[in-house]
Parts: structure tokens; sequence; C-alpha cells
């Protein structure tokens, strides 16, 4: 997605460290894991790609203790990475309850723009979701940690449905996103609309079965629902009475798409939401829906300006 290898370093840690900080822990230390074509690109490339990893453990307060390289045809590079957590506040992505909130830290669409800029096009999307995926999670994760998370997951290669399923099912709820207030990269929308969609998202969509959508919900931001991310955002749950406090103290330290994107509830009987089902073999299983009208959405999260881990390692 990108040519300066430098960026490229900085992205793979930021996408390698963010696991840590969705427990709530700090990086100690990495390891750096390289496959490199040596011949081909000589070793000044590599330098710069360790360059920028270095740089954004720097950032994390994490050294490098070592590494491993591979000779391969394709370069690659991500890191090992080892923090520490106590057990008593490590957060999981099971534990989210009903009445809580959903917020999401990062704006959505990086898997989508990064197709789009394999075909040269929407670059002031690309950009920004470069610049996404260069953030740390660190300030999210310690802002956080002021408030009673129940749950936290990073949004990553599962897409935003996939990781929100996950934290669904180890919770045993029902989960409820609402389609306008997903914050969403510049261009996002546009890529998905002309069909610049990546193969994992087409994949992500084969496996969840068990989401249903309202009717008006847009293919395109259906698209973006399934996208895989690279270095996403943290989704928390936390208690609504806690969530607009929290939303208020992420934007004041600079994470300004952070936004409140739906609610937990009690997992229902079959009898409670068999209008939500087309298919009765998903009745056992957690569920979570995808709303487009915000008057049912504030209604049901009690907002006055209403507009998420088992191991993450």
């Amino acid at each position: 997605m990108v040519d300066d290898t430098y960026t490229f370093g900085q992205i793979a840690a930021a996408n390698s460290l963010s696991d840590i900080y969705a427990m709530g822990g700090k990086p100690l230390t990495a390891l750096n894991i390289v496959c490199y074509p040596i011949c081909v690109l000589g070793p000044e490339v590599l330098v710069e790609i360790l360059r920028g990893g270095y740089a954004k453990l720097a950032e994390a307060g994490a050294i490098i203790v070592g590494g491993h390289t591979v000779e391969n045809p394709e370069p690659k590079y991500g890191l090992s990475v080892a923090g520490l957590v106590h057990p008593s506040v490590v957060w999981a992505n099971a534990g989210a309850k009903a009445g809580d909130a959903l917020i999401l830290a990062k704006a959505l669409g990086t898997g989508i723009l990064a197709t789009a800029a394999k075909a040269k096009m929407f670059t002031t999307g690309v950009t920004a979701a470069i610049h996404s995926m260069t953030l740390l999670n660190k300030t999210a994760a310690e802002v956080a940690a002021a408030f009673p998370i129940h749950a936290c997951t990073d949004i990553t290669g599962f897409g935003l449905l996939g990781h929100t399923y996950e934290m669904a099912k180890a919770s045993n709820v029902r989960i409820e996103l609402y389609s306008p207030s997903l914050p969403l990269l510049p261009e996002a929308v546009d890529a998905a609309t002309m069909g610049l969609v990546p193969a994992g998202a087409y994949a992500n969509r084969e496996y969840l079965t068990q989401v249903t959508f309202d009717e008006a919900v847009p293919e395109n931001i259906r698209d973006i629902c399934y996208d895989p991310q690279t270095s996403g955002g943290l989704l928390f749950s936390l208690p609504a009475g806690e969530a607009d406090a929290l939303v208020e103290m992420l934007k004041k330290q600079g994470i300004a798409t952070t936004t409140i994107i739906g609610h937990v509830s009690f997992r229902p009987g079959k009898e409670q939401f068999m209008f939500a089902c087309k298919r009765s073999a998903v009745y056992s299983k957690p569920l979570y829906f995808i709303h487009h009208d915000s008057t049912h959405f504030t209604q049901d999260l009690n907002f006055p300006h209403a507009m998420q881990r088992g191991n993450n390692a």
C-alpha cells in the first residue's frame, strides 16, 4: 500500500503493538521478524523498514531485543511483542454487559483504501488511511484505563463485524451497531461504492452468517463493516453512563474520530428475535444487528446526544 519503506515499518510496528494495548497492557520488548529479498532490494531498503519499526517501538516505550530474518522473494515485516499487565485489570473481549455502550477509537476503511491505493485512486483517503495506520493505540488505552472497561478488542483482520461478533459471542450478549455513527476514513465510502473491496472483506462476509442488517443499510457501508483493518482502533465496551466522558477525554487527547457506535443488550431468546433472523440455525448463538434508524438507536441507548477478548495477544 505504501511506497515509503520507513512508513511501511511504522505501520507494521503499530499493528503488532496493538494487541498489547487491547489487553490494557504496556509493551516492553519486541523481536523483529523479517522476510526479505536481500539480493533484489539490497540492505538500504531493509534499514529504512527497521528504522520505521524502531521509531514506533520507541514511541511505545518498548525496546527491540533481537529478531529473525529469512530470505524471501517478497518483503514482509512484523514484530513479536511482549508486554505487561496486572491480571486484575487485564482487558478481554469477554465481559461486555447489557447496558454497555460501544466506543470505537479509529475510523474504518483501511483495507478498502489500500485496495484503492493499488489502483492509484482516492489519494486523499489513502493519505488519511496511512496516517491512521501509523497511529499507536497507546493514547486510547492509557485514557481508557481510568474508566470501568468491561471488554476491549482491536479491530484488525476480521473487520469491525468479525471482532464485534467475537465480543458478543465471548460475552454471551447481543450487540447492536448504528451505521450512521460509524467513523469512516475520507473517501472510503466512494471507494467501496466503486467495488474497491479487498478479498479479505468477502472472506469475512462468508464467515459472518450471524449478522443481521437493517434493510436501510447500504451495500457500501456493509462492505466497510466487513473490511479487514490494519492497525485498526480499539473497541471499548463500558457502562453507558461513562461513555460520553470517555469520548470527550479521547477527543481532548487528539483522537478526533472517537465515536459511540452501538450498545450491548441481553442475548434474547428465540421468541424475542425471530423477527430479525432469517435462519433458525442462529437462534442459540449471540447476535448483533446493524441499525440505520437514528430514533430507534437513541431510544435504545438513552443518550441525549447519541448520533466493545479472550486472548488478544
